[in-house]
């Protein structure tokens, strides 16, 4: 019998040491305070401080303004947390970091979930269905900031780029005109043909004869005749008919 219940003494013993020692673990875990990821929400604070004047009351202009950069923080921290969390993933998997910064991203990503539910019904109050476009227009408005950053540092960077390497001067580019096309060539056998082949000269219709008549025109040349070419043309010597000649030498023989 001592055998026996030696071995399920040792069981409950066991068993109960770690649920008493998960029990304490995760009670310590949920006491513990993890250091925030990111630094205070300062333009969600700067929105609850306008929500709340009412002497006199802030302008829903200037409330709508607020609401939107309220949106842009919280669009880069979005951003953020997307590329860090592959990496600290990683980073745990190696032991190469502690599970208290994981535990803070973890917070962080929680909290962002319940800020952007928190933001999408405030902008849907002041106008319903600016929720689901409120944080397209924070993301634009966030890149053209970046841009306009860029462009406002030019200066800046070419002063100390100028004060490092010294200032010379840019290259000026020449631009050479363009070779126009050169026109074909005509062939020599085109050419000599138009060189052998004199012009006509024009012959006036006024023009008369030494005689003093007119000479005939081109028309009565081909297309007229006498009176006895007309009447050959019309009537033709048929080999058939024979002459009166041959008739009268029949008579006689």
């Amino acid at each position: 019998m001592a055998s026996v219940l030696i071995p399920v003494l040792y069981v409950f013993i066991v068993f109960g040491s770690l649920l008493a020692f998960s029990y304490l673990y995760r009670r310590r875990n949920a006491r513990k305070v993890y250091e925030p990821y990111f630094p205070p929400h300062h333009e969600r604070d700067v929105y609850f401080s306008l929500m709340q004047m009412s002497d006199p009351p802030a302008p829903e202009s200037l409330l709508k303004a607020a609401l939107v950069r309220r949106a842009m923080t919280d669009v880069t921290r979005i951003i953020r947390l997307r590329e860090d969390k592959p990496a600290l993933q990683n980073l745990l998997q190696k032991g190469s970091i502690g599970d208290d910064l994981w535990n803070s991203l973890l917070a962080a990503e929680k909290e962002m979930e319940a800020e952007i539910l928190e933001v999408a019904a405030e902008a849907n109050a002041y106008v319903e269905g600016w929720g689901s476009v409120i944080f397209q227009t924070a993301t634009e408005m966030m890149h053209n900031e970046k841009m306009r950053s860029l462009v406002e540092q030019i200066s800046s960077i070419r002063a100390e780029a100028e004060r490092k390497y010294g200032k010379t001067a840019l290259p000026k580019l020449a631009v050479e005109p363009t070779p126009s096309a050169p026109s074909s060539p005509q062939p020599s056998s085109a050419v000599s043909s138009t060189q052998s082949t004199p012009a006509r000269p024009d012959t006036p219709s006024s023009t008369k004869s030494s005689n003093g008549l007119a000479p005939p025109s081109a028309g009565a040349d081909s297309g007229t005749f006498s009176d006895s070419d007309r009447s050959v043309a019309s009537s033709p010597s048929s080999p058939r008919s024979p002459s009166k000649s041959s008739k009268k030498s029949k008579k006689r023989k």
